[in-house]
Formats: structure tokens, C-alpha cells, sequence
């Protein structure tokens, strides 16, 4: 192996931020962008104007957001059952993905989606994916495309903790490893698949990114709460895969703040505690990126309370956007899907 695993989880000095400021400015509004998204899919749900379930993805944005600023547009990524904070990041229009939500025609793939299968081609986003680990043979899909057309472009593949006990996984490492595919594996370590613990069900000592090793693949565990940590770490694995030295692995710890998904009820009362909810929340990914920014000067609280209410606005539009939006007709019911 070119690279080692590292034991010791990966956080950045938070009493610093030398970062563009205008890439900073970018990624707080793609996370705040996300949270209120996901606040308005948990109200549009909860007035019966969505079908099925969504996944909420309130806690884990500095995941998507500081792997997703290290990328190229033409980058492509694969997504899960939990994926708007991907899209979003990515590049993904929150007024067509919450038509898309709503079932409408003016959602990205004319409401035949949902909430767990939103695609844009043309962003690289290959599509979110209902299917645990359904991501990572469409990921390294799009990795060996890149190497034989010598596009210089990178696939990532995000999935969560239950996905690394799916055989996927060990066969699209295995592939990615041979061939020295332009693959990044982002493992988003919330904890919980569904409603069991990661730890009773997991045969690791203590970090999942130890069996990217049986694949001669590098590894990174990252604070994955921790915005410049994760984007730091995203852009030398980037560099590294986009340099044609094969795929690499990053494990970020973070948490999701609801339950596995809008219909769980109340998560603490259930299958974890209060106490390590709590102490999730008191490093919430937006507050420790905003307390930098405003430390460092990059912005006033004026300005960001801002941002705050623009993006509210936004999120607000995109849901009447999608109110407004019609249903698609009957009759086109097997047109745009694969037969």
C-alpha cells in the first residue's frame, strides 16, 4: 500500500480556517441549503403531499458538502436511500428535486423517482438508490469509463455503515483495487442501519475503514462533523484517484439527527439514548463551521443570519414550485424507464 490507514480519527484545528473565502461562504450554503430542505421534506410529508418515506439527511451535511466542494462538475457520484444532502451539494436544483418528491412532472426524472431515485445526468449524479450498496457497482461503473476514455473524471460512491456488510462491497473494491479505478469510497458512519447499531453487527474493532486494507486500498477516519476535515481529506483522495492511482476509502463519523427515516417516531425512545443524541447535536456541523467562519472574520453573524433567511426563501419557493407543478399523464407511464 502507497498510503496507511489512519487509526486515529482525522479532525482540523478549529481555532483556524485558511481556506478560500469564498469557498467557505459556498460550502455554509450548501449546508444550510440541505438542512432546510430536509425540514421542509419532513413539513411536506407530514401534510400528506409527498408519497412514501423520505430519509432525512439533518446532521450529516458537512459529509456531502466537504467531499462534493473537492469535486469537479463533471465528477460523477452515486447516492443512497438517504440522499438529498448528495444532490444538493452536487449541484441539485431544490425546486425539480422537491417536485420530484412530490411525484410531478417537473421534477428531474418527471415524478417517476421519488425521493429515493433522483438522477441528473447531467450534474454526474448517477442517482440516488433505494437498494443498500446499490451505488458502489454504478460507481465503479463510472470509474472504468473514465479511465479507458482518459477523462481525468472521479466516481464516488456514497453509502452508509449497513451498506459494508452488503457482498457489493467487496466486489466492487475488489474490481476498483485491480484495475486502479478512479473510485472513492465514502462510508458516511451515522451509526445505525436502520434501527440496530453499527457495532452489533460489524465485525471491526472499531473503525470500518479497517477492511479497505484487504483491498491494498488507502483509508482516511474523518470527523465527519467536521466541514474542513472532510474536505480537506475528500481533496487529497481526489487528487490521488483523478492522478491514476486507483481507488481510496474515507470513513466519516457523523450522525443523523431524526430517525431512519419520517415515520419512525421518537429514535431515543426506541433503539438509542437522549444523552448520545445530545452529545451529537453539541457538534453540529453548520454551528462548528459558522463559530470558524466568524472567528476567522469571514463573515458577520449579520451576514449569515442572511444566507439563512435567503435560503429559506428558496426552500420555501421550491415547495410551491412543486405545488404548482402538475402530475405527469397517465399515458406516459412506461415512457422514460428502462423496459
Amino acid at each position: 500500500m502507497s498510503d496507511t490507514l489512519e487509526l486515529i480519527q482525522i479532525s482540523s484545528d478549529e481555532n483556524t480556517l485558511s481556506l478560500p473565502r469564498e469557498l467557505c461562504h459556498k460550502m455554509y450554503e450548501k449546508m444550510v441549503t440541505i438542512r432546510r430542505y430536509e425540514e421542509a421534506v419532513l413539513e411536506v410529508y407530514t401534510q400528506g403531499l409527498m408519497r412514501g418515506l423520505a430519509h432525512l439527511y439533518i446532521g450529516q451535511e458537512a459529509s456531502a458538502v466537504g467531499i462534493c466542494s473537492a469535486l469537479n462538475d463533471d465528477d460523477y457520484l452515486t447516492s443512497t436511500h438517504r440522499g438529498h444532502g448528495h444532490l444538493i451539494a452536487k449541484g441539485g436544483k431544490v425546486d425539480r428535486m422537491m417536485a420530484e418528491m412530490m411525484g410531478k412532472v417537473d421534477g428531474y426524472n418527471r415524478g417517476k423517482g421519488g425521493t429515493m431515485h433522483i438522477a441528473d445526468m447531467s450534474l454526474g449524479i448517477l442517482g440516488a438508490n433505494g437498494i443498500v450498496a446499490g451505488g458502489m457497482g454504478m460507481a465503479t461503473g463510472a470509474g472504468l469509463s473514465a479511465k479507458m476514455r482518459e477523462t481525468q473524471q472521479v466516481a464516488v460512491c456514497f453509502f452508509g455503515d449497513g451498506a459494508m456488510n452488503q457482498g457489493a462491497f467487496l466486489e466492487s473494491a475488489n474490481i476498483a483495487s485491480i484495475w486502479d479505478l478512479p473510485v472513492l469510497f465514502v462510508c458516511e458512519n451515522n451509526h445505525y442501519g436502520e434501527y440496530t447499531s453499527a457495532k452489533a453487527i460489524t465485525a471491526v474493532k472499531e473503525h470500518i475503514a479497517e477492511r479497505a486494507a484487504g483491498f491494498d486500498m488507502p483509508a482516511m477516519v474523518v470527523d465527519g462533523n467536521d466541514t474542513v476535515a472532510v474536505y480537506e481529506t475528500a481533496k487529497k483522495m481526489v487528487n490521488r484517484a483523478r492522478s491514476g492511482e486507483g481507488p481510496c476509502f474515507i470513513e466519516n463519523k457523523t450522525y443523523r439527527y431524526y430517525g431512519h427515516h419520517v415515520g419512525d417516531g421518537d429514535p431515543e425512545k426506541t433503539y438509542r439514548t437522549q444523552e448520545e443524541t445530545d452529545r451529537w447535536k453539541a457538534k453540529d456541523p453548520i454551528s462548528r463551521f459558522s463559530r470558524r467562519m466568524l472567528k476567522a472574520g469571514m463573515a458577520s453573524e449579520e451576514e449569515l443570519k442572511k444566507i439563512d433567511e435567503q435560503i429559506k426563501q428558496q426552500v420555501q419557493d421550491a415547495v410551491e414550485y412543486a405545488k404548482q407543478s402538475p402530475y405527469p399523464a397517465a399515458g406516459e407511464v412506461t415512457d422514460h424507464v428502462y423496459v
